[in-house]
């Protein structure tokens, strides 16, 4: 991976989120690029077989949020998925997407990233808009 956080930390903090659930695989993690690969498969199908709408939202605003990560200070703040929203363009059975999100927006409290969903064959799957919160840490006492 491509990163520009420690691995050894992220792959812990990672370890038992819905991003080990879905099969999530980050390939880049910079302060203008994300790209996390995932699995269409059981996990990530919809009854009738196709790749689960909402699996594609976990994987846009997984990105966005990981984006944001890397842009603010993780000792003293968070980054919360506050609004996204997805376009579904094709369908999809097997194999592997990609979301690749960029900034629009980098702000002190916000931030905007546009997220493209792509298949194999870098045919567009979906496109996402999500918007994250740069909220400070809450102290343990706060609790």
């Amino acid at each position: 991976m491509e990163s520009e956080m420690g691995d050894g930390a992220f792959a812990q903090a990672t370890a038992g989120t819905m991003m080990e659930a879905l099969g999530m695989v980050v390939e880049v993690a910079e302060r203008e690029r994300v790209r996390i690969r995932m699995p269409v498969d059981h996990r990530t199908r919809q009854p009738f077989g196709l790749l689960h709408g909402g699996a594609s939202v976990a994987l846009a605003e997984t990105a966005a949020s990981l984006g944001t990560m890397l842009n603010i200070d993780g000792a003293r703040e968070v980054a919360v998925g506050i609004e996204i929203n997805a376009n579904h363009i094709r369908a999809k059975r097997d194999g592997q997407v990609v979301g690749e999100a960029v900034p629009l927006h980098r702000g002190r409290r916000t931030m905007v990233w546009d997220i493209r969903i792509t298949d194999e064959e870098d045919r567009l799957i979906a496109v996402s808009r999500c918007t994250v919160a740069v909220v400070p840490r809450r102290r343990d006492s706060d609790s």
